[in-house]
């Protein structure tokens, strides 16, 4: 098999089976792990897949900013908001950040709902402006206009002073084994801290992000309370429902 051949044999697997073991691939490749390490390592400085210990994962969606993540993906972001619905009642305190499945869901709530938002996203405090019977709480900083949040020491410093029932975090990476990563550490500080202060967390995740690993790790796994996802491997939804996580899986 050529080099090339190899390669796309390898980037094919990766995204069927969402993670590969260099010693696996060594084998079912009939070459040899300093072969595979290295076709693992041009795959990664192309961006196709992202290099880990002992093997590779999938490329998680690309960055993009906050208005295009608006445009994409609406009718699986409505069904995993509909499903979190469950999870809110009235007179709770709910942490939501950024994230357009995140907005998707403050635009699905009822009117009725009766309760505290505590947000540092400008666009999920302005879609809570309808709702008379919602107190929000508007965290300042300094605003990170790619995915429209507000971060650094004054957001970390209110943060402190505050607690949540539910936190409702935007994901942008997970895995299992690794956990939820972001591509940015400013932004993993401060989704840390809320989730540290937070009795339970949920996280709405579309499919391309399951099984994916950025640079810069928010916690392990184990941090969820509820997952909820879509068109789930019964093997990797084991993986998360051993960890004591509830999956919903749309």
């Amino acid at each position: 098999m050529l080099k090339q051949e190899r390669q796309q044999t390898i980037i094919d697997i990766v995204n069927e089976e969402h993670k590969v073991i260099a010693s696996d691939l060594s084998r079912r490749l009939s070459v040899s792990e300093d072969t595979i390490r290295r076709d693992l390592k041009e795959l990664d400085s192309q961006g196709v897949i992202k290099r880990v210990h002992s093997g590779a994962l999938r490329k998680g969606p690309p960055v993009q900013d906050f208005s295009t993540r608006r445009e994409i993906f609406n009718e699986t972001k409505s069904n995993l908001a509909n499903k979190a619905l469950h999870y809110i009642e009235d007179d709770m305190v709910l942490l939501i950040d950024g994230g357009t499945t995140n907005l998707q869901l403050v635009h699905q709530l009822p009117l009725s709902l009766k309760g505290t938002v505590i947000t540092n996203s400008p666009p999920i405090a302005m879609a809570l402006s309808n709702h008379n019977e919602i107190e929000v709480i508007m965290i300042g900083g300094t605003l990170f206009k790619q995915s429209m949040v507000n971060l650094g020491i004054d957001t970390y410093e209110a943060l402190s002073t505050m607690r949540a029932d539910l936190y409702i975090m935007g994901v942008y990476n997970i895995d299992p084994e690794i956990g939820i990563s972001i591509p940015r550490s400013s932004e993993a500080l401060i989704k840390r801290k809320m989730a540290s202060i937070s009795t339970e967390v949920l996280a709405m995740v579309t499919n391309d992000k399951l099984d994916t690993v950025s640079n810069h790790i928010v916690c392990p796994t184990d941090h969820l309370t509820y997952l909820i996802t879509e068109n789930v491997h019964p093997d990797i939804k084991r993986l998360y429902e051993k960890q004591g996580i509830t999956l919903i899986d749309s």
